[in-house]
């Protein structure tokens, strides 16, 4: 494999994310050269698919303390993606995995199978949240009324690459046409942005010219992915990938957000 280059492979039955890997890459390609890898070509037909793309240079932003130079650099690189595709070619491409309706659903699925018994925060934080959810108005909306955007589909700042000058993505196995107040909120809402070195979420949200429509729907899906977080993290003693006391303290973060 030459250096220059990162060959990624995909699982057989991948659920089609080596195709939307190659269809991120080829419209931020032809719509915001150098703001993702370059695509080299692709497999997707293959038992185990592959996509071939250029290598970024870059360190990862995920936990490193970021400063007001990194901060704008994130914002700058997420809404150049959020406006990169064209109206009428973003009205081709399918709505991401992982999007509102595919969230509820899943909580829906949590609260009956896995919802912690007992009075401990973690409990009372999720029946909150759930009395919310079913109130929200969420599961019935239709197509939010906001302007759709081309999204990453992973808030993780493990995808954001900040080379000393610039702020640039990768991973797009779970992108698609979106909503910027979603995209946002997968940014803000991720473990990730908090755990280690907090993300200047305020300052992060300035860079962002949103409508009021946006705002009204930014707090409800930061409410929504806090809660699916939540959940996430209870289950992570079966796969410990964070500090203990994480659940608690998400709890305490969704409280935040439902006050």
């Amino acid at each position: 494999m030459a250096a220059d280059q990162v060959v990624k492979r995909f699982p057989h039955q991948d659920g089609g994310r080596a195709e939307r890997e190659w269809r991120a890459l080829t419209l931020l390609a032809a719509h915001a050269p150098g703001l993702a890898p370059a695509p080299r070509a692709a497999d997707l037909t293959a038992v185990e698919p592959t996509v071939v793309m250029s290598r970024l240079a870059g360190a990862p932003l995920r936990g490193c303390a970021l400063g007001n130079e990194q901060v704008k650099a994130l914002a700058d690189a997420v809404n150049q993606l959020h406006a990169a595709v064209p109206a009428d070619v973003l009205r081709q491409v399918p709505v991401r995995p992982g999007q509102q309706r595919d969230l509820i659903a899943q909580l829906k699925e949590w609260a009956v199978a896995v919802r912690p018994h007992g009075e401990g925060s973690v409990g009372r934080a999720m029946d909150c949240g759930l009395r919310w959810l079913a109130r929200s108005g969420l599961s019935t909306d239709g197509v939010p009324q906001v302007p759709p955007v081309f999204g990453p589909g992973d808030g993780n700042l493990a995808n954001y690459l900040w080379d000393g000058f610039r702020v640039r993505v990768v991973d797009f196995e779970d992108s698609g046409r979106s909503d910027r107040p979603f995209e946002l909120a997968e940014i803000t809402e991720h473990v990730g942005s908090w755990v280690e070195h907090p993300l200047n979420v305020t300052a992060f949200l300035d860079h962002f010219d949103l409508t009021a429509a946006e705002e009204v729907r930014l707090r409800d899906c930061r409410r929504l992915l806090a809660l699916v977080w939540l959940f996430l993290l209870a289950l992570d003693h079966k796969n410990v990938r964070n500090p203990p006391g994480t659940a608690e303290q998400q709890a305490d973060r969704l409280m935040e957000r439902l006050a």
